[in-house]
């Protein structure tokens, strides 16, 4: 690769990362041919981007963002592929779902919305994190809890109301 061509694959992917607010690290190396495959179809289904990745590109890459990814660049090491989502736990439910056949792939790290995420251990946590609209969701249940418990009362009270003025 010549000096303009990583010039080039720099900027988009620098690109790629300001417009990301989720990116996994993961280490895909040593999967075989139609595990890879079944993982990339995986992740087009979920709405994942995955690409293998050259370390000292996304280094680059990730200096040159706005975004602060902390410590994240430390773990570029070895075999490097980043999983692109709009779902925070969705990359890391897609490796644990892949980890049940073998050990790969190894997740490295993450940021996700701002927060940096680094080590094997923390995959478990992220991949039982709510996504925006489960929140919202619960959110909404959990204010329209009261009201429809005031509404219940108010119509339980009225009926009875009714039933005493009829006799």
């Amino acid at each position: 690769m010549t000096r303009e061509e990583k010039s080039i694959a720099i900027e988009d992917l620098t690109a790629k990362l300001a417009k990301a607010n989720i990116v996994y690290i993961a280490d895909t190396s040593g999967l075989n041919a139609e595990t890879t495959s079944d993982l990339r179809r995986a992740c087009f289904k979920a709405g994942i981007k995955l690409e293998v990745i050259k370390n000292t590109l996304l280094e680059k890459a990730m200096e040159a963002s706005a975004n602060n990814y902390g410590d994240l660049p430390s773990i570029l090491k070895g075999n490097s592929s980043i999983f692109i989502a709009d779902i925070a736990n969705a990359p890391a439910k897609i490796i644990k779902d892949f980890r049940k056949k073998s050990d790969k792939p190894a997740f490295k790290g993450a940021y996700i919305n701002g927060e940096v995420f680094i080590g094997d251990n923390l995959l478990d946590s992220l991949a039982t994190l709510k996504s925006k609209e489960e929140v919202i969701g619960e959110i909404i249940g959990l204010l329209q809890s009261p009201a429809k418990r005031v509404i219940a009362a108010l119509l339980n009270n009225a009926e009875q109301k009714g039933v005493s003025a009829a006799e």
